[in-house]
């Protein structure tokens, strides 16, 4: 039984839909990103970031997109986390471990009443009005003339169905250690829960509570 899943979802512009090592994605929206080929679609539950590919490629692909990737800073990391935590407010999401990176989001997340798709898409929409709330949205310079502000998140995200123990703690050592990987210090959200493994132990994080 799935009890748990792993998600990552990234910002505009940082993993393509026809990223050579494999995307979410069925499609490729505009003309400019299409001439560098077709979607990727895979669905491997294992993560590409490290899969052999041509980088040169992948590096001329993104000179096309119409805004610039968005790599959040500090600032804008912490008015994600805000909105955040007014979605899992709102639907009573339990949180087991989250890592927002300048690039990327990685959390752990029960399962619920909602797929995790849903919970992601909830996630996003609440960190992006916060970013426009607090003037912190990286593309905020790029607004139509209808006044919208393009979405700095990638669609879709990439899953992992988590059903035992230790799966959950595997996954949430994973997502705490993440920003050490890219140099970054640990991070302590508020609205990170213990989890409670099938005897009953109440862990917090990859520790007993």
């Amino acid at each position: 039984m799935i009890r748990a899943y792993h998600a990552i979802f990234t910002t505009y512009g940082f993993w393509l839909p026809n990223d050579p090592r494999g995307s979410w994605s069925d499609s490729v929206g505009s003309w400019e990103l299409f001439r560098f080929g077709p979607a990727t679609k895979t669905d491997t539950r294992r993560s590409l970031a490290a899969a052999p590919h041509d980088q040169a490629l992948r590096q001329a692909a993104k000179q096309s997109l119409k805004y610039p990737p968005v790599c959040f800073d500090g600032h804008q990391a912490l008015s994600v986390a805000r909105g955040f935590a007014m979605a899992i407010a709102e639907a009573d999401y339990r949180i087991f471990a989250c890592s927002i990176l300048p690039e990327h989001v990685h959390l752990v997340v029960a399962r619920c009443d909602r797929p995790v798709e849903r919970i992601v898409t909830h996630l996003k929409a609440k960190a992006t009005a916060q970013l426009n709330l607090d003037g912190r949205h990286p593309l905020a310079g790029f607004a139509s003339r209808r006044r919208d502000t393009p979405t700095p998140w990638a669609e879709n995200c990439w899953k992992c169905f988590l059903s035992t123990d230790e799966d959950i703690a595997r996954a949430i050592r994973y997502v705490e250690e993440n920003p050490a990987k890219e140099g970054k210090r640990p991070q302590r959200w508020s609205f990170v829960v213990p989890w409670e493994t099938e005897s009953g132990a109440r862990m917090l994080g990859s520790f007993p509570f």
